[in-house]
């Protein structure tokens, strides 16, 4: 049995950006950025944040879109994946990006006033459709 799963808590690095496939589905990437602080073994403070791109799709995509913003905190769950291309250059590149599946918008960013309760939002498992392959690199917009 294999598990890829991913759960962060973390902070928008910027505004989701939505776009539209040519099949008319929505998607939506943006970046959260996740934290940790320890003491060192001299006992200085060290930290040290993690930027991690995400991408949502469908439903979720329209809704991270319209009510997150950069500096908004969220838990999110999904799924690590890679993918690749051949840039303009000729040199093949990478990259590993979350899949979301869940998200809830937690409380409100540093120095901003307290807004809505958190809100859980899941993106519904889609049925396979007949003759339907999984999403191409080629239909993402970005």
């Amino acid at each position: 049995m294999d598990l890829n799963k991913v759960m962060l808590i973390g902070r928008l690095t910027r505004d989701p950006e939505m776009r539209t496939t040519a099949t008319g589905r929505s998607v939506v990437n943006f970046s959260v950025a996740t934290s940790r602080a320890w003491k060192d073994d001299s006992g200085q403070k060290q930290e040290q944040t993690e930027f991690n791109n995400i991408v949502a799709w469908g439903k979720l995509a329209e809704i991270c879109s319209q009510y997150l913003t950069k500096g908004k905190q969220i838990y999110l769950e999904g799924r690590l994946q890679t993918r690749d291309w051949e840039g303009q250059d000729g040199v093949k590149r990478y990259r590993t990006e979350i899949v979301a599946d869940n998200m809830i918008m937690l409380g409100s960013p540093s120095g901003a006033s307290a807004g809505p309760r958190p809100q859980a939002v899941e993106e519904p498992p889609m049925p396979p459709s007949e003759g339907e392959d999984e999403i191409k690199v080629e239909d993402i917009p970005f």
